[in-house]
C-alpha cells in the first residue's frame, strides 16, 4: 500500500505542474539568465537545481514524520491518524480548486511560510551568478523551502504518516513527480509556460487533483480496520 500512496503522490507532483509554471516558472527563468549559458542552462546545472529541491523536501518529509511519530506516541492513534487522514485530503480538494482557478484560499497557507523564506532568501544571494555544479546544488536546496502551498499539502500527508522515513519517502516521489515540468521549464519556458497557464490545462490538473482527495474521503472508513489506508496516505494503526 505504500507503492500506491507514492504513486498517488508522484502522479499530483506531475499533474500540479500548472502550479510550477506558475510559482517556480520565474525562478527556473531568473536561475537560467544568472547561468554561464543564459539562453539554455547546462543539464547539469539543472539537474543540480533540482536535486537540491527535491532533498530539502526528503529532509522536511522525514522531520515532519518524525513530528507525526511524536504525536502518535502522545495521543489515540487511530482517531489521530484518521484526522490527519481526512485533513490530507481535503487539502488535496482546496489544492485542485487552486490550480483550476476557482478558489485561492491556499495561498493564506503560503503565507504563514513566508515567515521562514524571509529568512532564507537573502543566502541565496550569496550564490549568484551561478558558476559551478556545488552552488547549483546549494541554491536548490535553499529553493526547497520557497513557500508553496502544493509542497505544504504534501507535507500535511507525511506527517499523517506518522513516520520520519516514510515521510522522507513520500515527499521524496511529489519531488520526483514535479521533476519533468521543472525541467522542461528550464529549457522550454517560452514554450512551455504560456501552455500550462491556459485555462483548460489547470482546470483539467485542477479536476484530477480534487478527484484524487474525493476518492482518499470516500476511502476514510477503511481507517476502521487494522490498517487506514486511501489513494494518499496509508497508516498503520499502533498498538500501545
Amino acid at each position: 500500500m505504500l507503492t500506491l500512496a507514492l504513486l498517488g503522490v508522484f502522479l499530483t507532483g506531475l499533474f500540479a505542474g500548472t502550479h510550477c509554471a506558475g510559482m517556480c516558472g520565474g525562478i527556473v527563468t531568473a536561475l537560467s539568465i544568472s547561468s554561464k549559458t543564459p539562453n539554455r542552462p547546462a543539464l547539469a546545472h539543472l539537474l543540480a537545481y533540482n536535486l537540491g529541491r527535491i532533498s530539502s523536501y526528503t529532509v522536511a518529509g522525514i522531520l515532519i514524520g518524525a513530528l507525526g511519530a511524536g504525536g502518535l506516541v502522545l495521543g489515540p492513534g487511530q482517531p489521530f491518524q484518521q484526522a490527519l487522514y481526512i485533513a490530507t485530503n481535503l487539502m488535496l480538494i482546496a489544492l485542485g480548486l487552486y490550480l483550476a482557478g476557482i478558489w485561492h484560499g491556499i495561498v493564506y497557507l503560503e503565507r504563514i511560510g513566508s515567515i521562514l523564506w524571509r529568512r532564507i532568501q537573502p543566502l541565496t544571494r550569496s550564490l549568484l551568478p551561478v558558476r559551478s555544479i556545488s552552488q547549483a546544488l546549494m541554491l536548490g536546496g535553499l529553493w526547497g523551502w520557497l513557500p508553496c502551498g502544493l509542497v505544504y499539502t504534501m507535507l500535511i500527508n507525511a506527517f499523517a504518516w506518522a513516520d520520519p522515513w516514510r515521510g522522507g519517502l513520500i515527499m521524496f516521489a511529489f519531488g520526483l513527480g514535479t521533476l519533468p515540468n521543472l525541467l522542461l521549464l528550464g529549457y522550454f519556458a517560452g514554450q512551455l509556460r504560456p501552455w500550462l497557464q491556459r485555462r483548460a490545462v489547470r482546470l483539467t490538473a485542477g479536476l484530477l487533483v480534487i478527484s484524487f482527495g474525493v476518492i482518499g474521503l470516500l476511502r476514510t472508513s477503511d481507517l476502521a480496520s487494522a490498517h487506514g489506508f486511501g489513494l494518499f496516505c496509508v497508516t498503520p494503526t499502533h498498538n500501545h
